[in-house]
């Protein structure tokens, strides 16, 4: 967009869908995978400079942190937007598809970044009136469940009395917003364990200590975790995603190595687990004369929702008219998780009526939600600003 960005109250509802679509398409159309969103992060800090909004001075190689809002002293409230796409080939056909091979955003965080970026320039136009500051995160790999460590490392979060932010939802139609207080998002964590038996003859298996074998009783005993060891009031997966040994057809080999992922919405169930799994493998592995090894790799914690903020959230939802639904919570992660686990925050799925989940290679959304989204987003803020500032609601039709 070559015109500079201003936007007031009276900004049609067209002009300012036009502007997302068209930054949307952009970011679409060029993505980057984690920690390589160096273009991504220069087509947003221009965006914000037409829009003469500043761009704090974080060190941050990629993503950026923005404010808006001159009022000392007053609270400082979050927006988060991630910005990475992921290693997927893209099979849309749109005509603003990936011009990166082996690249797309699948998961639709071009969406998330348009929607952020207009929720500022709806606020920019309404900064004097701000009874504090709104942050706005863009952050980097969330794919890869390290970019919001990044940016707290980096100083994002400093003074922010709670965060907000989204994610799309292919399966919820467009004005549609699905918010609960309390677990919406998996803790997230992965595992491999290394097997080792004795390698021998195919042909002579009692020479040797098969460790396939070995392997497959592994991953069956590890599916009682869920289905025994754990109450069916709470809920896990454990998934076996890779099971790897042997290279030709008439040798047993030495090694087996098993990789996957736990996923839990409960804290002390999470805790458990890396002890549970080594216990089967290890007992199992022992019994049969192998060894095994539990290497653990954790992840996000679980996207929990604040009450108070989940309870702004929907005031400002009902208020700009969106059908509020409580969702089932999803197993899928996000390391919004781990500014949670810092400051209050509220995260909610946005309906965007898409064809595919995500991840998928034909994955895309409906655009009409972007406006309505970035509205939502800027009245969250100042209803947000509102109430910290001990003001009520008083600035919520100003949106």
């Amino acid at each position: 967009m070559s015109e500079r960005i201003e936007l007031d109250k009276t900004e049609s509802e067209d002009r300012l869908q036009q502007m997302l679509v068209d930054v949307r398409r952009q970011l679409h159309r060029h993505p980057e995978v984690a920690f390589e969103e160096y273009e991504t992060t220069r087509s947003i800090a221009g965006w914000l400079r037409e829009a003469d909004i500043r761009i704090a001075d974080y060190p941050l190689k990629t993503g950026l942190v923005a404010e808006i809002g001159r009022r000392a002293g007053g609270p400082i409230v979050a927006l988060r937007a991630d910005i990475d796409a992921l290693p997927i080939q893209e099979e849309t056909g749109l005509p603003f598809a990936s011009a990166v091979p082996g690249k797309m955003h699948a998961c639709g965080h071009d969406f998330h970044m348009a929607v952020i970026l207009g929720a500022a320039l709806l606020l920019r136009a309404r900064e004097e009136e701000l009874p504090g500051t709104v942050r706005l995160i863009f952050q980097p790999a969330e794919e890869k469940g390290t970019g919001a460590a990044y940016a707290i490392d980096a100083g994002a979060l400093e003074g922010v009395a709670g965060i907000f932010g989204l994610h799309n939802k292919p399966d919820l139609p467009v004005g549609t917003v699905g918010i609960r207080p309390g677990a919406l998002m998996a803790g997230v964590d992965g595992f491999r364990i290394d097997v080792t038996g004795v390698g021998t003859h195919a042909a002579v298996p009692h020479a040797g200590v098969d460790p396939i074998v070995v392997a497959a009783q592994i991953v069956t005993a590890l599916q009682t975790i869920v289905s025994r060891s754990i109450s069916p009031l709470d809920s896990a997966v454990v998934s076996v995603t890779k099971l790897q040994a042997g290279t030709t057809w008439n040798v047993i080999p030495e090694r087996a190595v098993l990789e996957g992922t736990v996923r839990t919405f409960d804290a002390a169930v999470r805790a458990e687990m890396p002890g549970r799994i080594e216990r089967i493998a290890e007992g199992i592995a022992g019994a049969l004369g192998a060894t095994a090894r539990l290497h653990w790799y954790p992840g996000p914690p679980s996207v929990r929702n604040d009450e108070r903020l989940t309870s702004l959230t929907i005031k400002a939802a009902e208020a700009e008219g969106w059908r509020v639904v409580t969702p089932d919570p999803s197993p899928a992660g996000e390391d919004f998780a781990f500014y949670q686990e810092r400051v209050p925050g509220s995260f909610v799925f946005v309906g965007t009526a898409g064809p595919r989940e995500w991840h998928h290679p034909a994955f895309d959304l409906d655009e009409r939600a972007l406006a309505p989204t970035a509205r939502l987003f800027a009245r969250l803020a100042e209803v947000a600003l509102a109430a910290w500032a001990g003001g009520g609601d008083s600035h919520s039709d100003r949106v």
